[in-house]
């Protein structure tokens, strides 16, 4: 086959004009199936608003606008979100403005004065983005709640705090939860900025320039429920960091739960058997009886790294591309974000779920930090204050008593004696020790251990029940924030819909 014949043969295939078969089958088909499920709304919603700051500056007439307007009310959005793609109409845009046309005539191609697909749709863009941000940071504070009430149930459950994954010191299971509550909190705050940056109108950059028409860029922030105003033009139409700022955000989040994650699933384990998970969320094996196998825990795993996946394509499509308008993150790339997104709100569904249903084997947790010579730290201290010695000191009589045992194959805290401890204090300071009997092995014990530890930050039952009271407190701030933001998007989009029942009066 020569060139030609070739050349000629994909032709056939692709067609003579725009667009080619592949083309409508790779790009074009799946961004008009994912706008007509994400973007009809909002797309929609400009046009009543730019409709709207239109008439209010007169370009265009009442009797146009009312023409327009009735136009506007007469399309059909099932209709559209049930129809296939159609190759006659480029996107979804064009295929709404034919329609327009049709309805109203000519004149309702002025609906398009002032104003590009480009600035119109980065402020689709932002409106999508933002509801569902708002619907993410909802389920973000269901969990935050969850695990609030979980720690209030757990201040007093003694369990180890682990460091470079070893035995380090007694603790709660409150205080290890309240760390995870804080950093969903910072997640929440990192959201609220993103948010903020996301909630800023591009219309009226038009294509790149803005135009010569004297539009009310301010007024359709105003309709579009947008707290503010992208000034630059170029920047309207160009910048990606808003999306780049909710993926890194999104993809700290998931990071951060993935942690969490990872320990619960060790945590789980027949070996530590620190808590038993609710029968809804584990599985049985289809050979061993025996099995209860903690698969909503994996997958809440898994799942989170899919989220940092899809979070990094997002930062990866933006990578090296140039400062202007281009599809590279627009409808190629939006979906990678939503994903993360949606996928991120069904785990933090899940995860709290997980946690209030699961049983905690306190007494296990309690018996192992009791055995544990994790709780030595405690005793050096002590031995600092009895005994006036530099906490080198002390913490060298502690630590031959430790190796001593370990030395002896007696690896438990109860093989610690008095004796042993006055006897490494005799080589050592060449003196007895002061501290009583009962002294010293109350500063052996994991629950005074804790309970001593009441320092802003620490685990003492009293310390973790103001704590979580203060965070207690920060919660209606949160949530009403949140439901701030929801009333604004709401009361928009009924105003709006009050201008296009004006119009069809």
């Amino acid at each position: 086959m020569t060139f030609q014949d070739y050349k000629s043969k994909v032709f056939e295939i692709e067609g003579n004009s725009f667009p080619s078969n592949s083309y409508r089958q790779m790009v074009l088909q799946p961004a008009y199936e994912e706008a007509k499920k994400h973007f009809l709304h909002s797309m929609m919603q400009i046009h009543i608003a730019h409709l709207k700051m239109l008439e209010e500056q007169q370009l265009v007439s009442k009797e146009d606008a009312k023409k327009i307007g009735q136009a506007l009310k007469k399309v059909d959005l099932d209709y559209y979100q049930k129809r296939d793609y159609n190759p006659k109409f480029e996107d979804l845009f064009f295929r709404i403005e034919n329609k327009l046309i049709e309805l109203a005539g000519d004149v309702a191609g002025n609906l398009h004065i002032g104003r590009s697909r480009n600035d119109m749709g980065i402020a689709i863009y932002r409106m999508t983005l933002r509801k569902k941000l708002l619907q993410l940071m909802k389920e973000l504070l269901t969990l935050r709640s969850s695990l609030l009430v979980f720690a209030e149930e757990h201040v007093e459950t003694i369990m180890l705090g682990y460091t470079h994954t070893q035995q380090a010191q007694p603790t709660t299971l409150a205080h290890y939860i309240k760390g995870v509550i804080d950093q969903l909190t910072r997640d929440f705050y990192r959201l609220q900025a993103a948010y903020s940056t996301i909630n800023q109108s591009s219309m009226g950059a038009a294509a790149l320039t803005t135009t010569g028409f004297n539009i009310n860029r301010q007024r359709m922030a105003e309709l579009l429920a947008f707290e503010d105003i992208i000034e630059n033009s170029w920047d309207a139409v160009a910048g990606a960091d808003y999306i780049g700022e909710l993926a890194s955000v999104i993809q700290l989040a998931a990071l951060n739960l993935g942690r969490t994650s990872q320990d619960f699933l060790q945590w789980a384990t027949q070996e530590f058997n620190a808590f038993k998970l609710a029968s809804p969320y584990v599985q049985v094996s289809s050979i061993m009886p025996q099995k209860r196998n903690p698969v909503s825990i994996e997958h809440t795993r898994s799942l989170l790294s899919s989220v940092v996946g899809d979070a990094q394509t997002v930062l990866q499509m933006i990578h090296n591309t140039p400062f202007g308008d281009i599809v590279d993150t627009e409808d190629d790339m939006q979906p990678y974000l939503w994903r993360a997104i949606e996928r991120l709100r069904g785990i933090y569904q899940l995860f709290g779920n997980i946690v209030v249903t699961m049983e905690v084997n306190k007494d296990q947790l309690l018996k192992r930090a009791k055995e544990s010579f994790a709780n030595v730290t405690e005793l050096a201290d002590t031995l600092v204050r009895t005994e006036e010695i530099s906490f080198r000191q002390s913490h060298y009589i502690v630590s031959s008593c430790v190796r001593t045992l370990i030395e002896g194959k007696e690896e438990s805290l109860e093989k610690l004696t008095y004796e042993l401890a006055n006897e490494k204090a005799l080589k050592l300071i060449g003196k007895p020790l002061r501290i009583s009997k009962e002294s010293f092995y109350q500063a052996l014990k994991p629950e005074h251990f804790v309970a001593i530890r009441s320092l802003y930050g620490g685990p003492s039952p009293s310390t973790m029940r103001k704590s979580i009271l203060q965070s207690n407190a920060v919660s209606p701030l949160l949530e009403n924030w949140l439901i701030d933001k929801e009333n604004r998007l709401k009361n928009g989009e009924q105003q709006l819909l009050t201008y296009l029942e004006g119009w069809n009066m």
